[in-house]
């Protein structure tokens, strides 16, 4: 028997790092997939294969002593299979550039729960989240569920530390140029900093946290509108309040530049430092925003939000 579900990838629009501070994020999910497809074998043993390696092991190894980023997926086949006599292999196949803060490994801890514990018994979108977000935490130790959650429901959520998760029901038109820097970044080391800014700059991000909360208000009632030019306006302030605490580089604000000559708007998403950023757009300047960043070679694809979420086949 086999199962397999797939789950999409994410994109930050609004509130990374603020988050953290008490203010909304909205993330989205977009139409970049992770297809993960398990099996029982007659041999009891736990294995992966996948686009940047392997895994084969015996169950029952400890977490902690496992070095492999396949390990989620090691902790989801080991929980499945603990009073089970059987063993599993696991395919995974990805369209996520990994690494970009595109949510990558939460698409593969939502897709590999859902093929994974389909194999054993019926489970529900909200166990499946469950099982997502305790696999995220093999490697992400402090991940807040925001990505698992928006990768699992698909569409655009909002998301508070005391608020937790809100799916917003509208669904808006406009697409995503998303562009990738290929600079390796360090999640860890962009929130220290701004922590370090925070601590040195009080008043001052104080102030940021007011204008971020009501920027992100404001945007909750432009998505309603459908309204790419003023959402636009949003992003490049966005980008500015970024800016101010120290994620951005001389390479992603040139290519914040390149998104904003042709798009609605455009921003880093996710932590900083490195990674993506996007360029709000639709069908009017989806062509030449992309035409732009081509020219200027850096990797480059549109993406339109996806509202399906984890798909189960």
């Amino acid at each position: 028997m086999k199962s397999k579900a797939s789950a999409p990838g994410k994109v930050i629009l609004f509130g990374e790092h603020f988050v953290v501070y008490g203010v909304k994020a909205i993330l989205c999910s977009i139409n970049k997939r992770v297809t993960v497809t398990a099996e029982k074998t007659s041999e009891r043993k736990i294995s992966i294969n996948s686009q940047i390696g392997n895994l084969i092991l015996e169950p029952n190894k400890l977490i902690s002593e496992i070095n492999s980023p396949l390990k989620p997926f090691y902790y989801l086949a080991n929980k499945a299979i603990k009073n089970q006599d059987t063993g599993i292999e696991i395919k995974i196949n990805s369209e996520i550039p990994l690494g970009a803060g595109l949510g990558s490994s939460s698409a593969c801890c939502v897709a590999g729960a859902a093929a994974i514990f389909r194999l054993f018994e019926d489970v529900s979108k909200e166990k499946i989240l469950e099982l997502a977000i305790e696999a995220e935490r093999t490697i992400f130790e402090n991940t807040s569920g925001a990505d698992c959650t928006v990768c699992t429901y698909g569409g655009i959520i909002e998301y508070g530390k005391k608020q937790g998760f809100k799916k917003i029901e509208d669904e808006p038109n406009f697409q995503l140029v998303i562009a990738n820097s290929n600079i390796e970044h360090s999640t860890e080391s962009m929130v220290s900093g701004v922590k370090t800014f925070v601590i040195k700059n009080k008043e001052e991000f104080s102030k940021l946290l007011n204008q971020e909360s009501k920027l992100v208000e404001d945007v909750l009632k432009l998505l309603k509108e459908n309204n790419p030019e003023e959402l636009g306006e949003k992003i490049n302030q966005n980008q500015k309040y970024l800016e101010t605490i120290g994620i951005s580089n001389n390479q992603l604000k040139k290519m914040i530049e390149i998104g904003q000559k042709t798009s609605f708007g455009a921003k880093i998403t996710g932590s900083g430092g490195g990674g993506c950023i996007f360029a709000l757009t639709n069908e009017s300047n989806v062509e030449q925003s992309l035409k732009e960043f081509k020219d200027k070679n850096f990797e480059c694809f549109s993406a339109e939000i996806d509202f399906k979420g984890l798909n189960t086949f």
